[in-house]
């Protein structure tokens, strides 16, 4: 039988009342009880990642929507997929700018691993010596027509179809990296100074608006290719930018950008306040991708939690319901980061 679930006091947070004390700053915001949840919320999220780190056996939390709806991890970087990316794609490889850049942008054009695995299977290893866009584009149109999915659901390129005139929206998307890889981008990439701008690098290129050119930028810099700090630069999403109206009543004299740089950097006196225990990634506290993906979660928890509160889109409710993937994953980052040691340590 499988074993019960037990609390454990150090991981599971405690209940904060909806009226916690605010940091200055944020107080002037008007913030909601949405955002006292924001809290708790993060911290049991978190918490799950820890029970499920420890191999305790589902359920792994007792928050009604958190065990019924699908919602990604806390740190960006712990979510499956992202750990794909950065050990099986990332550095997995070699390590030339030109042939890390390359595989990123692939990986990224689907953001699906079974994606990634098919086309190595169709292609042998990704470079960029032997890469053929044919056979590539063959694989995924005999993969569309079997039925298999070849794009996640977290977010899409737009089809592409009008501007590189084509039926076939994987053949616009491996047009867009051909003329990416024919314009020196991985130098480009290389040559960039700052996150941001590495974000208008990329912006510049087809297809690619404000929000996948910073997801792409964000994966690019898990590499050892580029170096910034991940709370340099943000640009908010859609989900964000609602999560962030449902938090706080007196926004207008503040982008949303600057309000997710507050909520960063009050990050442990806003869990203090509310008697909150938070377990960081050992000294590696949330940064700007986190707070703004946590907003996105928040938006979505609301819904069914607080109904009553209003974003700046319509949806109502959350469509993906949790389904426990059991395979297991050997966590591991950006070794620059320095936590990798606390992982090991686990295993």
């Amino acid at each position: 039988m499988p074993v019960p679930f037990v609390e454990t006091p150090a991981l599971f947070p405690s209940e904060p009342s909806e009226s916690a004390p605010c940091s200055t700053e944020l107080a002037r915001l008007g913030p909601t009880p949405v955002f006292s949840a924001f809290w708790s919320f993060a911290a049991e999220r978190q918490a799950i990642f820890w029970r499920r780190m420890s191999q305790a056996n589902p359920p792994w939390t007792n928050d009604p929507i958190l065990g019924t709806f699908k919602f990604t991890n806390v740190y960006r970087a712990s979510d499956r997929v992202s750990q794909y990316l950065i050990q099986n794609v990332i550095y997995a490889g070699n390590q030339n700018v030109d042939e890390v850049a390359f595989r990123v942008l692939l990986f990224k054009l689907f953001n699906k691993i079974q994606t990634w695995e098919l086309l190595e299977h169709a292609l042998g290893p990704i470079k960029t010596t032997t890469f053929s866009a044919e056979t590539c584009d063959r694989a995924l149109t005999d993969a569309l027509a079997s039925g298999r999915p070849i794009y996640s659901a977290a977010y899409i390129m737009p089809s592409g179809s009008r501007t590189f005139r084509t039926e076939r929206k994987h053949t616009a998307h491996l047009q867009v990296l051909q003329y990416m890889m024919n314009d020196g981008l991985p130098r480009k990439i290389a040559a960039c100074r700052t996150l941001q701008g590495l974000f208008t690098l990329l912006r510049s290129y087809p297809l690619l608006g404000d929000f996948l050119a910073y997801q792409y930028a964000v994966d690019l810099n898990y590499s050892d290719v580029i170096n910034f700090e991940e709370s340099e630069f943000v640009v908010p999403g859609p989900g964000a930018r609602s999560g962030i109206a449902k938090c706080f009543s007196e926004r207008t004299k503040h982008s949303d950008g600057d309000i997710i740089r507050m909520v960063t950097m009050h990050q442990e006196e806003e869990f203090r306040s509310r008697g909150i225990h938070f377990q960081w990634l050992g000294k590696r506290k949330l940064q700007l991708i986190d707070v703004q993906n946590l907003f996105c979660e928040i938006d979505k928890y609301a819904r069914v939690r607080f109904p009553e509160a209003h974003g700046t889109t319509s949806r109502t409710r959350i469509k993906q319901r949790f389904t426990p993937n059991r395979a297991p994953i050997r966590y591991w980052y950006p070794p620059k980061w320095g936590i990798n040691e606390l992982f090991e340590k686990t295993a």
